[in-house]
């Protein structure tokens, strides 16, 4: 009995301790973040920028490629399958994108997308 007791206060101790330590480790960053861009100025930023772009999905091009529109311009994205996670998006949504530009030697720049999240 005495054995079952000790075992258990020892378990009940890590729980604790656990915990706390998760309340202490528990958070993330807070602070300022990229903000939005448009397409007309993501197409003049340099390779692997971070971008956040806020338009629609307005076709897709093949290849796990689309064209994105703000109202500023049009950019190609490429977001790959498991990027959608579940979403099913249609070319009348708002979406706001996160991602890299993507800007090879002598092509366009495009954004190649780390998440996709649909706006309401």
């Amino acid at each position: 009995m005495n054995k079952l007791f000790a075992v258990s206060a020892l378990a009940l101790t890590f729980a604790v301790a656990s915990q706390a330590n998760a309340q202490v480790y528990g958070g993330g960053f807070q602070g300022p973040t990229i903000s939005s861009s448009t397409v007309a100025d993501a197409l003049k930023m340099n390779d692997d920028t971070p971008v956040v772009l806020i338009g629609k999905i307005e076709k897709n091009l093949g290849h796990e490629k689309y064209q994105f529109n703000d109202g500023t311009g049009t950019i190609v994205v490429e977001i790959d399958d498991e990027d959608w996670r579940g979403q099913t998006v249609k070319p009348e949504n708002t979406v706001e994108i996160r991602g890299e530009i993507d800007k090879e030697l002598l092509g366009t720049p495009e954004v190649d997308v780390d998440s996709i999240l649909l706006k309401k």
